[in-house]
């Protein structure tokens, strides 16, 4: 019922930034929140940032004051704004939302993001 689509990952420099987008179509009734995740060769998917859908932002320490997440509800989309990418940063993207009541997560199909030294 609800399809994520992504958009915005490549390959960068350090330091550089990227702002990935994610579009959420279908049926969509209650969002709980909507999120971004990634998950580097080797290591277990991890949150990376997350927006309620009263606006509440939750971000990993990692990323916490380089990184933004934000919404527009008009385009049913969230945002992420990646600043001073580090290498560590390297990882696929992965686009989430939850919705009410069911709890159901739907998962975008990930981008790939790239930080060269």
């Amino acid at each position: 019922q609800v399809q994520l689509v992504e958009s915005g990952g490549g390959l960068v420099q350090a330091g550089g930034s990227l702002r990935l987008s994610c579009a959420a179509s279908g049926t969509i009734f209650n969002i709980n929140s909507m999120g971004w995740y990634r998950q580097a060769p080797g290591k277990q998917r991890e949150l990376v940032a997350v927006i309620t859908s009263g606006g509440s932002t939750n971000y990993a320490d990692s990323v916490k004051d380089r990184f933004t997440i934000s919404k527009d509800n008009t385009k049913n989309t969230v945002y992420l704004q990646m600043n001073s990418l580090k290498p560590k940063d390297t990882a696929v993207y992965y686009c989430n939302a939850e919705l009410l009541p069911t709890g159901y997560h739907y998962w975008g199909q990930g981008t790939q993001v790239t930080v060269s030294s």
